[in-house]
């Protein structure tokens, strides 16, 4: 059994032997530890016994942008210093109100989907945690939270990692099912194929009508009896983007099986907050289809008529994800009656140049809401970073002379990012310049979705820290912003739309 001590230098300079004692004496004295511990500098790493025990310092380094958690150099200090094979153990050293960011970063570590057929073993990996500044131990709800949200992130992974052959429409639906089985008190409800198109879902039917699995809306719900707010998640679920007729190149389409980042990260993220004991009424929407080539797909040129009641000119068929959260969103306000409608998804190429790699592009129409996902990023280390909310400018992108408007911009120079998630609020709301009582939230993390060739498991993390205050949990209470409670505008009615 291997084991790693990780955490960043302030913090492990307060440890002492008798704090790792237990886990590794048999190998390592005291006497060692100490002057190991009173060399040690920041982003150092020692073998106390070579192959088997290992002390790593993350780096202190840090922006106000950047996690104070140390959390995004977790997953990889864990797969260089512990090795692929036999069991471990990860001794995490860290603030208490960090345990949990550090603690589920460690599970991105360990995916798992593999088809390789050599050097794959089955192992137990322990974490445990040691928080100097608080020696009162978690508790055995704070360790039940931890792992759900790892959970979580590995069950959002294992979804992204899979190839198309293996993870269709189907498959995707089949796993809904199987949480709402598992939650036992959660409703489920599937809508398929040309049901879609008879109730008027006109963006998730048109992306996907021409793939040989059928699209899909699920809709998974919690629904405690003491709620007084309802919360909907909305989940880009693309099982594959050929980008249709406006075909992506050979080198731009591998590693689109990933286009299911945000539906992946929302249903795992609802598993985990009903888990965790949520109090309002929650929906998991899955926006599910594969964006295929064939005798029946969507050309440019057509006009598709969205749930919301509004029409679509396409002129691209590769911007597909958006059409498919407009149906998403808009079902979320007038089935679902919504007070807070969060979408997440891979949406666009332009997220990585406006946000870059690690940081999930945040778009919404509460700057009290844009203010506390930002804090629930860096907390959780899921992190995401605001960027213009300006419809009044950039929505005009999206003007059609044949209908309400077009799928994709006319101008990729004008805030690419932004109008991308525009044209989903668009759906959303009757008009953006008209007050409306909904908060909403447009995460596109098209980038944190994976490391290389990896999926990350995005997005678990984030949801449960935003919305913890609105779970039983006392750790995620903690650690999750304050939230704005007043909505003062009248609801507007669903006809008005």
């Amino acid at each position: 059994e291997t084991c790693l001590i990780l955490g960043e230098q302030g913090n492990l300079q307060k440890i002492g032997f008798s704090d790792v004692a237990s886990l590794i004496q048999h190998r390592v004295s005291a006497k060692v530890f100490d002057e190991v511990m009173s060399d040690l500098s920041d982003s150092d790493s020692v073998w106390l016994y070579p192959k088997y025990v290992s002390i790593c310092s993350l780096s202190s380094k840090r922006s106000r942008n950047t996690t104070p958690t140390a959390a995004h150099h977790v997953m990889d200090t864990v797969l260089k210093h512990l090795g692929k094979n036999g069991d471990a153990v990860v001794v995490v050293v860290c603030q208490r109100q960090h345990a949990f960011a550090c603690g589920v970063a460690v599970a991105r570590a360990f995916p798992t989907f593999t088809h390789k057929t050599r050097d794959v073993t089955t192992r137990n990996v322990y974490v445990t945690f040691v928080t100097p500044d608080d020696t009162t131990p978690l508790s055995d709800q704070d360790i039940s939270v931890i792992t759900s949200a790892a959970n979580g992130i590995r069950l959002a992974a294992d979804i992204v990692d899979r190839p198309r052959n293996e993870m269709t429409c189907d498959d995707l639906v089949a796993r809904a099912q199987k949480v709402a089985a598992q939650l036992k008190s959660v409703e489920i409800e599937v809508i398929r194929g040309q049901d879609l198109e008879k109730r008027g879902f006109g963006g998730i039917y048109g992306v996907g009508k021409a793939a040989t699995t059928e699209p899909a809306l699920v809709v998974l719900s919690h629904k405690p009896t003491t709620a007084t707010k309802t919360i909907a998640w909305v989940g880009k679920g693309i099982m594959y983007d050929t980008g249709g007729f406006s075909i992506k190149t050979k080198t731009g389409m591998p590693g689109m099986k990933r286009d299911c980042g945000g539906a992946a990260g929302v249903l795992a993220s609802f598993k985990a907050a009903v888990e965790c004991g949520f109090t309002e009424n929650l929906h998991a929407l899955l926006c599910i289809a594969e964006n295929s080539v064939g005798p029946t797909a969507t050309v440019p040129d057509d006009i598709h008529v969205l749930y919301s009641g509004k029409s679509v000119e396409i002129n691209n068929t590769d911007a597909e994800g958006r059409l498919v959260l407009g149906d998403g969103v808009a079902y979320a306000r007038k089935d679902l009656d919504a007070d807070i409608v969060l979408d997440m998804a891979t949406l666009t190429g332009a997220q990585g140049i406006t946000t870059g790699q690690d940081h999930a592009a945040l778009l919404s129409n509460s700057s009290q809401w844009e203010s506390s996902a930002v804090a629930a990023g860096l907390s959780s280390g899921d992190m995401v970073y605001p960027i213009l909310y300006a419809p009044e400018l950039h929505f005009k992108e999206f003007k059609s002379s044949v209908a309400d408007m077009k799928n994709s911009v006319a101008c990729r120079s004008n805030a690419q990012c932004s109008c991308a998630g525009l044209f989903i609020g668009a759906h959303l709301f009757e008009d953006y310049f008209k007050p409306s009582p909904i908060v909403w939230l447009h995460v596109d993390m098209a980038y944190p979705v994976h490391v290389g060739e990896r999926a990350t498991g995005w997005g678990p993390a984030l949801l449960l820290t935003l919305f913890g205050r609105y779970s039983k949990s006392t750790l995620l209470n903690s650690i999750g912003p304050a939230l704005p409670e007043k909505q003062p505008c009248k609801r507007a009615k669903h006809d008005d739309m």
